[in-house]
């Protein structure tokens, strides 16, 4: 199969076997699978269930197109593990690599679900965490203790996008036999292979990019060899388990998610560096920018950017803030993001940060560039912004 990301979203996952004939793997939806005899039950309980019918909570051919086409896209994986969300995938991949008594360090700019993880459920079950500044690098290592198992990346972070040097956390933590964990969703495998840059546990919210339409729940954890076993074992455990339809429709918006990302990345690049010279903004948080922390690494490890991004505006208070963001016609206020529409929210990281304090010269506002018309959502965002001036006095 060729190697070019392009060709892969189009062509990975579709064996002969699972469309028999026709374009897309069909929907298989079935709890019970039927056997022809006892024997053949007894048989299939006594081996592997890897692309095996078995029971419908292990999958079929809809669920399988959809992480073999993941795996694919990851050089050098083993496989792929689909979950009923990106929260779910985060959860499931975490409790693969740890146990009680155990470690975790997790980047202070991680997704707030994901500080939720780690200060109830791992705590619950014993496992503390401490919380890393993302531009550590390789000093991370001077963090390690005997207990540390684990680190839980997420680059860039989901909120001020600063960029980790992953190769180099990566590297230092191999050498301690530490699991090290990615939430790889806004770049995808296209623009930043995980498992190409050391990562053993490489976790998508495939309800972003993968899906692209905003109308489904669905994670994805694509295991580095050696690590798959212990992750499917955990999450069969959970009762993990992604509905037919909506692996479907994942693989469905899989196909197109190489243009997508491409008109992302065009779209927000464009207005970000418009952002950068409105007298409103005070700074713009987009790795492609020199400006973003971490933009070394981006510009070093990345083969692209995608549609996400912050920026701080000049001043202001919670009511001028809201004064631009209430009034736009073309950004929908909402959580999530990956699909063909634009959404604007307010954010406050310094709320959710215990390792880091952020500081910007006024509130901020993350973006999602959907694929609207460019100069429809620069005009939207401009008179936005004339509104904030005006409430900011």
């Amino acid at each position: 199969m060729s190697d070019k990301p392009a060709t892969k979203v189009v062509s990975a996952g579709r064996r002969p076997e699972w469309t028999q004939g026709v374009v897309n793997p069909p929907v298989w939806r079935a709890s019970t699978h039927l056997y022809n005899s006892v024997a053949d039950l007894r048989a299939a309980g006594g081996r592997d269930t890897h692309h095996r019918l078995f029971y419908g909570r292990r999958g079929a051919p809809t669920q399988w197109s959809l992480a073999e086409a993941l795996t694919e896209l990851e050089p050098g994986a083993e496989a792929t593990f689909l979950y009923p969300s990106g929260v779910a995938a985060i959860a499931a991949a975490l409790l693969s690599a740890l146990l009680p008594g155990d470690e975790l360090l997790c980047v202070d700019s991680a997704y707030d679900p994901t500080r939720g993880i780690a200060n109830g459920l791992l705590k619950r079950f014993g496992i503390t965490t401490r919380f890393y500044d993302p531009l550590i690098g390789a000093g991370i290592a001077e963090l390690f203790t005997e207990k540390t198992r684990a680190v839980l990346m997420e680059s860039p972070g989901s909120l001020t996008f600063e960029v980790q040097d992953v190769p180099a956390i990566c590297a230092v933590a191999k050498a301690r036999g530490i699991v090290t964990l990615l939430d790889n969703t806004w770049a995808t495998p296209l623009l930043f292979p995980a498992v190409t840059h050391g990562v053993d546990l490489s976790i998508l919210a495939c309800t972003k990019y993968v899906v692209g339409h905003s109308d489904v729940m669905l994670g994805s954890v694509t295991a580095a060899p050696g690590h798959f076993r212990r992750l499917r074992e955990t999450s069969f455990q959970l009762g993990q388990v992604a509905s037919p339809d909506d692996a479907w429709l994942g693989s469905r918006g899989l196909r197109t998610m190489a243009v997508r990302l491409r008109q992302h990345e065009e779209s927000a690049l464009r207005i970000a560096r418009w952002l950068e010279t409105r007298p409103e903004v005070a700074r713009v948080l987009h790795p492609a920018l020199p400006s973003c922390p971490g933009h070394q690494a981006f510009a070093r490890d990345f083969a692209g950017s995608s549609g996400l991004f912050s920026f701080a505006l000049a001043g202001g208070d919670e009511a001028a803030r809201a004064a631009l963001i209430d009034g736009l016609r073309y950004f929908g206020i909402g959580y999530s993001w990956g699909g063909f529409e634009s959404l604007a929210l307010p954010i406050d990281p310094a709320r959710h940060r215990t390792a880091t304090t952020p500081d910007f010269a006024g509130p901020l506002v993350r973006l999602q560039i959907g694929l609207e018309d460019t100069d429809d959502l620069m005009d939207d965002l401009a008179a936005g912004l004339d509104r904030f001036a005006a409430a900011r006095g």
